[in-house]
């Protein structure tokens, strides 16, 4: 059985020290290492890590979240490696998805990840709610206020002033004028 170990520090200034330690006396034949932030999806060393797996391998980290970005990363990975049957052990959490306890911890895991995206959905959906209720919404505010428009318009009835010069004179870009001005490009002097 071939037992591939994979270290992950975030940045220089931090050691492999303890994870090399950790992986060599657990019998990884090769370890991959990486010095990259763990919020980062282009890691090349677990990368060629991931494509020199072979069925009945196991993939071994000192901790999980030295792994993956994210909990919907790892419970991806895990699953991707199930598929090709590979295991992935975690040494500090004792978790070896080829057992049985293994992956079931695993499924536990990934459940309370769901759950959680679904309370923040939950929550996030009743607080736009409540800020509607009170008369808030929400979004980026308009880069044009009704004044902005109404002096807008009145600059290109004058005819003084190119659509251009009006934006440069509000402090705003041509596009956002257009946007907040009907009648497009062709036709903004006519329609103010």
């Amino acid at each position: 059985m071939i037992r591939l170990g994979y270290a992950r520090v975030s940045d220089v200034s931090q050691s492999h020290d303890l994870q090399m330690d950790a992986l060599r006396q657990a019998g990884c034949q090769h370890i991959y290492v990486e010095t990259a932030s763990g919020s980062r999806a282009d890691r090349p060393e677990l990368r060629k890590l991931l494509d020199a797996v072979q069925p009945g391998s196991q993939v071994i980290c000192w901790r999980l979240d030295r792994m993956a970005r994210s909990l919907r990363h790892l419970i991806d990975m895990a699953e991707t490696l199930r598929q090709r049957e590979v295991g992935l052990i975690s040494l500090t959490e004792g978790i070896d998805t080829s057992t049985t306890s293994g992956r079931f911890l695993f499924h536990v895991l990934g459940s309370l990840a769901e759950m959680e995206r679904e309370i923040i959905v939950e929550r996030t959906k009743a607080g736009l709610r409540a800020a509607a209720a009170r008369g808030r919404r929400g979004g980026r505010p308009p880069s044009m206020n009704e004044a902005q428009v109404r002096a807008a318009k009145a600059m290109l009835r004058s005819g003084e002033m190119t659509a251009a010069e009006v934006a440069a004179q509000l402090g705003i870009s041509p596009s956002t004028l257009y946007r907040h001005v009907p009648g497009g490009r062709g036709n903004l002097e006519q329609a103010a």
